[in-house]
């Protein structure tokens, strides 16, 4: 049964953090497994990696050969080509606004100092398979990293009964991706981490997947880079008397629907509206294709709170730090600048989460977990790399370098003060 919550009992903040812990537990898992198929890929390489392709994936074919792309991509329906254009278009706009600046500056010293942003030579894109396959993952984590400049490109992508899905390829081809790799779990993240005699490994890992995908990433982070560590989905959606039930209740739905461990809470002041939420989940259940795994996510981490006052809603949202935030209510513009803590906030009755999956415009790879307390969105950001240079001037060593010998000194880094005295003892 979905959990309610009233923020006027007395054990309602210890209710809350239990809840949101539960989850994060039920998260982890042995990842022996993982760790095993790492230093197996590390040690065999390719070998390694055609052993684990066809345990796990039962697949032999690893190069996705170009007559075979093209012939899927035909297949492809129009009018999804149509819409994979318009997410394209849009998704690229929006992150095109995302500029860089170098910094250049000479201070009174004549020392020049610069800061430059430079593209991160590769990128690996892990795109989920199995079951379901998704362009937009392709579209959000590749054009950042084409507008970024990022030089190579690399797509993995677990292929579905021995074929790559159609609408993947296509995204793929409109992003330009030419080399792409059938292959997906922990061995395709260790595969890109430290390559094999015939795919050259990687420098920054992306995209999301499962428990395996994501403990693969934590695990080989620091010999490659990675995104972020995200868990399964999460909604929280604000609504308020003039809000309709059936929308809220079906975009409560549509977050259930991914995945058993996704997180779907709704907070209101008015208990009218979370009784008809209430009443509308489960007729909307009923018709759900993903029934099952949607009822399971809302009955095991759903949370219906009631809260007393504006103050109370802001601190209830900035302690969760939801991954999407909809304020689904009239009045959102009291309240959004007070929220400190979402990876992407929806505004109004009409901005419902599931076109931010897609097509809005902004990156829908988003910190999970509570991570928006300290992290952002996937960005054209991440794909820079940003290097300091420093040209320092004569007059400048002799400037500054008496206060740096000071510091060393009192560090206790006498070899650091040395450095510097060679420079300015006068002859």
């Amino acid at each position: 049964m979905i959990k309610i919550l009233d923020s006027k009992k007395k054990n309602f903040c210890s209710s809350l953090d239990n809840l949101l812990l539960k989850r994060k537990k039920t998260i982890k898992f042995d990842s022996n497994i993982v760790v095993s198929i790492i230093e197996d890929i590390k040690k065999n390489g390719h070998k390694a990696l055609i052993k684990y392709e066809k345990k796990f994936g039962k697949n032999s074919v690893i190069f996705s050969r170009p007559k075979e792309i093209q012939k899927q991509i035909k297949k492809l329906d129009k009018k999804v080509k149509k819409s994979i254009d318009l997410a394209y278009n849009r998704i690229f706009q929006f992150h095109s606004k995302q500029k860089v600046k170098n910094i250049f500056y000479k201070d009174k010293l004549q020392n020049k100092l610069n800061y430059k942003y430079m593209p991160i030579d590769s990128v690996g894109i892990y795109v989920p398979g199995g079951t379901a396959s998704y362009p937009s993952t392709v579209l959000m984590n590749a054009i950042p990293a084409v507008i970024a400049g990022v030089k190579r490109i690399v797509m993995v992508n677990p292929r579905n009964k021995g074929k790559q899905n159609s609408g993947v390829l296509y995204a793929a081809k409109k992003c330009g991706i030419k080399e792409i790799y059938s292959i997906g779990g922990a061995q395709a993240i260790a595969t890109l981490a430290y390559g094999t005699k015939k795919i050259i490994k990687v420098n920054k890992i992306v995209g999301p997947g499962n428990l395996y995908v994501t403990t693969a990433k934590k695990k080989v982070f620091g010999d490659a880079g990675i995104d972020m560590i995200a868990g399964p989905s999460e909604i929280t959606v604000v609504g308020d008397k003039y809000s309709n039930p059936n929308w809220v209740a079906s975009d409560l739905i549509a977050q259930a629907e991914h995945d058993e461990l996704s997180q779907s809470i709704l907070i209101s002041k008015d208990k009218n509206l979370i009784k008809k939420v209430k009443e509308s989940l489960f007729k909307q259940l009923k018709k759900l294709p993903r029934k099952l795994i949607a009822t399971k996510s809302l009955e095991s981490n759903g949370i219906l709170i009631c809260v007393s006052s504006d103050q109370k809603l802001i601190e209830v949202i900035n302690k969760i730090s939801p991954e999407h935030l909809e304020l689904n209510i009239k009045n959102y513009k009291n309240i959004v600048n007070r929220i400190t803590n979402a990876g992407s906030i929806f505004l109004g009755k009409y901005s419902t989460e599931a076109v931010g999956d897609y097509l809005a415009g902004p990156n829908h790879v988003l910190p999970t977990s509570g991570s928006a307390k300290f992290s952002s969105g996937l960005s054209v950001y991440d794909f820079y790399k940003r290097i300091s240079y420093i040209n320092l001037s004569k007059k400048g060593i002799e400037t500054l370098g008496p206060s740096v010998i000071t510091l060393a000194n009192f560090e206790g880094l006498e070899g650091h003060a040395k450095s510097v005295e060679l420079r300015i003892r006068r002859k």
